[in-house]
């Protein structure tokens, strides 16, 4: 594990404070790293702190999650869309023409936007528990199908099972038989976040949009059937939100793709950082 500095930094996008977390030399192949719900950039320390001798590594939180500014749903609109332009413009700030794309949940969707958007940055795709066929979506999902069919009556079930502190952790253990590989912080201070005010509403309303993720499922595979990118598959096979079914699902549309199943949760650099990491190492160039 390399000992390169960490930097914590903030840049303003649109009148907000966006947070990120940086490592490694800045002429180096750049690794873009976006987290998941209810996650921060916090996820990838592990990687950069493995990775850092090597690449250079960047990692923002979004709007509304870590430490970034939460501004209130009736000033700030919270879809992916916006997601998407607000990190947009964090990679245009920053100075980034190209890089290799680490995407874990949430990141999916919002790095599906950004592909599609400017395919010329993209020199590699690595998807770690991320969704974009509907192979990933089990029975778990058919009362999240219900609150984007009707809000009004399911929002107070959908808010009990996805903020809740026994939620978070069973975000992180999973169907883990060996749930004493997890270190409890992970989920205590993911449930600290979510129990700030204005949180109940800024994560309905995002997750309220998540619908238009399910629609645009099509048009993110064409563009990976089309562009056949290179593309590394990491699946914690213990994840209880997505289905291990969609790791082989992008081998169906990426035919050189590399999956790996893991002995893993949703959130797989929990326990599985040293892996991932020598993998990443194999797959993204250095040079």
């Amino acid at each position: 594990m390399t000992n390169s500095t960490v930097r914590y930094e903030t840049v303003q996008i649109d009148g907000l404070s966006v947070f990120y977390r940086e490592a490694g030399p800045k002429g180096a192949p750049t690794l873009l790293l976006l987290h998941g719900f209810p996650s921060s950039s916090r996820m990838f320390e592990p990687l950069l702190r493995h990775l850092s001798d090597t690449y250079h590594l960047i990692a923002p939180d979004y709007p509304g999650f870590g430490h970034s500014d939460a501004p209130d749903p009736s000033k700030f609109t919270y879809t992916f869309d916006h997601i998407a332009s607000i990190v947009n413009e964090f990679v245009t700030i920053k100075g980034i023409s190209r890089y290799s794309l680490y995407v874990q949940d949430y990141g999916g969707p919002v790095g599906f936007r950004l592909t599609l958007a400017h395919p010329e940055r993209i020199e590699s795709l690595i998807i770690q528990n991320a969704v974009a066929h509907e192979d990933g979506l089990g029975p778990l999902w058919e009362t999240r199908r219900a609150f984007w069919s009707d809000r009004v009556t399911h929002e107070a079930a959908l808010r009990e099972n996805f903020l809740s502190f026994e939620a978070a952790r069973k975000r992180h253990i999973g169907s883990d038989p060996d749930t004493s590989r997890y270190d409890p912080d992970l989920w205590s201070d993911e449930y600290s976040f979510l129990s700030r005010d204005g949180q109940s509403q800024i994560q309905s309303d995002l997750f309220y949009d998540y619908r238009t993720n399910v629609a645009s499922y099509p048009l993110w595979q064409a563009w990976l059937r089309e562009h056949q990118p290179r593309l590394l598959v990491l699946w914690g096979k213990y994840d209880s939100s997505f289905q291990v079914a969609e790791a082989s699902a992008y081998h169906r549309d990426v035919q050189d793709a590399q999956v790996y199943i893991l002995d893993a949760g949703h959130f797989a650099l929990d326990t599985e950082a040293d892996f991932i990491a020598a993998k990443i190492r194999g797959f993204v160039s250095a040079s």
